[in-house]
């Protein structure tokens, strides 16, 4: 049986969701300028946390070796520095030092008080004629955080097929799971995104905010290669399943209100983590 972590009742009921629905280049510096761009605006919306997709410091499709950099690097301070200049936490993907020449798949999590905290993505995309672990080192442990005295998770990308990182995160306290993707293009792939997005925010009776990479098609960039550079489709999954917003495949930014309410009221009436049975 998994134990369930109640909140609170004191802590925040309410939180609100900036989401950017980015194209990154192969320029970092580029790619922080959208990031300032948007972190004034979520800031200007009284977001709580803007979320941007995975790859946000550089797109796939070139080598990641050169321009990973550590979590405390000029990239990521710089990403911090914008949080606390427009009062508004931040989460973007980036690329950091792996062992024996690879790199890893990071997700950056800048809070506006100052604090800095990351998770490195534990599945890498060995899928699709695609092989992550040939260049990325995988991570080794679910991360969660406290955002205003509410428990948030992360997730990254290929990380959304695999219920049981979403539970673990529920068990310990999470009640909005924050998932940046890049997900690959190809037949039947968006319908899987929000099928997976759905199914998990059910699995976990938690929020699931998943933003992604705008599809380069969208803006007539041409794709070469099968690198995962995104198809859009950004939403976010309320604890009982259903779609509270989902956006097209364009570039956008949508900031949305999250009821943290629900979670409890869906965990009272349906109580999948209290009855689950461990067959391990």
């Amino acid at each position: 049986m998994v134990s369930i972590l109640h909140p609170d009742p004191d802590t925040l009921e309410n939180m609100r969701i900036a989401m950017g629905q980015i194209l990154s280049s192969h320029d970092p510096q580029q790619n922080l300028e959208q990031v300032r761009g948007l972190a004034a605006r979520a800031g200007q919306d009284n977001a709580d946390i803007l979320v941007l997709p995975e790859a946000t410091m550089f797109a796939f499709g070139r080598s990641l070796k050169n321009i990973a950099e550590p979590a405390d690097g000029p990239w990521a301070r710089s990403v911090s520095t914008v949080a606390q200049e427009h009062g508004v936490a931040i989460m973007a993907g980036m690329f950091s030092p792996g062992d024996e020449g690879r790199v890893r798949n990071t997700a950056l999590i800048a809070l506006a008080e100052g604090r800095v905290l990351s998770y490195d993505k534990t599945h890498l995309y060995d899928a699709f004629g695609f092989k992550e672990s040939d260049t990325v080192q995988a991570g080794a442990a679910p991360v969660t955080f406290d955002l205003h005295g509410v428990t948030v998770g992360v997730a990254t990308c290929y990380d959304i097929r695999f219920p049981a990182l979403f539970t673990r995160m529920a068990a310990d306290g999470a009640r909005v799971v924050l998932l940046g993707a890049s997900w690959g293009a190809g037949p039947g792939k968006v319908d899987q995104w929000e099928l997976l997005a759905r199914a998990r925010a059910l699995d976990a009776t938690s929020y699931v905010v998943a933003v992604g990479q705008a599809n380069p098609v969208s803006v007539g960039r041409e794709v070469e290669g099968n690198a995962p550079l995104g198809v859009g489709h950004s939403l976010v999954a309320a604890p009982d399943g259903s779609v509270v917003v989902s956006l097209a495949d364009a570039p956008d930014y949508r900031v949305v209100d999250l009821d943290l309410g629900l979670v409890e009221k869906t965990r009272t009436a349906i109580p999948v983590l209290q009855n689950a049975r461990d067959f391990s």
